[in-house]
């Protein structure tokens, strides 16, 4: 539904959060920029999930159908032994009502759900690779961006789409202060791998001493995905994200070697892997996602961390809100800014809820005896079908009952189905 006063806004950050939210601010007719510091479209990274209302905010876009032509086949999660074989087994919910359980019924790689949101935005929206918002100006009525190729423009709006570690975050809080991190004590890192015969579609999950795992997931005929999870409060860990990567693979290599399983060969593929990435499982947890004519979505925003399942979904739903509440009134940007924060909020801090740091590290032991109890009280549960009955007769997905907000064109653009509606 186009508005009749559209804006001109630049979006920092091509990636999903971004990409969905041109799409909604597209549909209302406003001219939107994105800008990619990468050269290209980055649909690269590892496999994510859809949840709740992540899952209908796609609906809601027309795009579930191109979604599903793209889900990686996992079947569900394992925990296997350091011989490799299955203790316990928890199979995705496919039953279409309770809750997803560690598997999705929702799988996708990243990379392929980039290239569907660019599909459905390229012909309406400004895209500009290679380049970054080196800083901005805000002058109360409008936005003054600097680029890193040293052009600049003039926007009615900014909106850092920026991730995790978000540039446009940092520039919005006082000169000094901390980032607004709630800190977990564990890292990851990922990395592709050939595939070889073993490597099935039930995600293998194997735990070391130490506070440390390893995942395989198998989601293309050739190649393989390969997770590190490391418990650590340290200085170093907290530190070595930011280094290159050479010294971010020794870190790890020291970290892991001798962890047993899989690892020599995991670790002979992380040498001559081009995918590569590593992290700090941290949550943003600020209470300004605007300022002036600035505003932030996504990770940027209130990233969730990968443990609350909900990252990609939120994400996409914190788009539809912050599109939905501009649209509805573009000509007070202070007011929907202010309804988009009233809105979301109490979705973000039921998410973030969910992500209780004593639990997850019930699941990094230190002791062997820690993993062979966990993978005894796992397998007996399994063979009760108790996690099965959770999540089928759970009244909701780990949103909870937040529902999405109607922005009156919702039920027209889903039945659209695949076809693009443009303003």
């Amino acid at each position: 539904m186009a508005t009749a006063t559209p804006l001109k806004i630049l979006i920092c950050g091509g990636g999903i959060a971004g990409q969905a939210l041109a799409h909604w601010l597209a549909r209302g007719g406003h001219r939107v920029t994105v800008v990619e510091r990468f050269p290209a479209l980055r649909a690269t990274g590892a496999q994510v999930d859809l949840r709740g209302q992540g899952i209908e905010a796609v609906r809601r876009m027309g795009l579930l159908d191109a979604v599903r032509d793209r889900l990686v086949d996992e079947k569900g999660v394992a925990f296997v032994d350091a011989r490799g074989k299955a203790r316990a087994t928890l199979l995705a919910n496919t039953s279409g009502r309770g809750r997803q359980s560690l598997t999705s019924e929702y799988e996708i790689m990243r990379g392929d759900l980039v290239r569907i949101l660019h599909d459905a935005t390229k012909d309406d929206v400004e895209y500009v690779f290679g380049t970054s918002v080196e800083r901005f100006e805000d002058t109360g009525e409008q936005v003054v961006a600097h680029f890193a190729d040293g052009r600049s423009g003039t926007y009615d709006l900014l909106v850092g789409a920026d991730g995790q570690g978000s540039r446009t975050r940092r520039a919005l809080r006082p000169a000094g202060a901390p980032e607004p991190y709630r800190r977990v004590g564990i890292h990851m890192a990922y990395w592709f791998v050939p595939r070889i015969a073993s490597d099935g579609d039930i995600r293998d999950t194997y735990q070391a001493p130490g506070g440390r795992m390893i995942m395989r997931r198998s989601h293309h005929p050739e190649r393989t995905q390969v997770y590190f999870v490391l418990r650590e409060d340290s200085a170093e860990a907290s530190a070595v994200h930011r280094e290159p990567v050479e010294r971010q693979q020794e870190f790890w290599a020291g970290r892991f070697r001798g962890a047993g399983w899989q690892t020599d060969r995991f670790l002979d593929g992380m040498a001559a892997t081009e995918s590569f990435y590593s992290q700090e499982v941290v949550q943003v947890r600020t209470d300004q996602w605007s300022k002036g004519r600035v505003a932030l979505v996504g990770d940027a925003a209130h990233c969730a961390s990968p443990y609350s399942g909900m990252g990609v979904s939120g994400g996409l739903v914190g788009a539809y809100v912050l599109a939905g509440e501009i649209n509805r009134r573009p000509g007070d940007l202070p007011a929907a800014l202010a309804a988009y924060d009233t809105t979301l909020r109490p979705f973000v801090d039921r998410v973030q809820a969910t992500v209780k740091p004593r639990l997850l590290k019930l699941g990094l032991p230190e002791h062997r005896w820690a993993i062979d109890a966990f993978l005894s009280v796992t397998a007996l549960a399994c063979a009760l079908r108790v996690p099965d009955l959770v999540a089928r007769f759970s009244p909701e997905d780990r949103g909870g009952d937040w529902q999405l907000p109607d922005y009156g064109d919702d039920d027209r653009l889903s039945r659209a189905g695949e076809q693009a509606v443009t303003p």
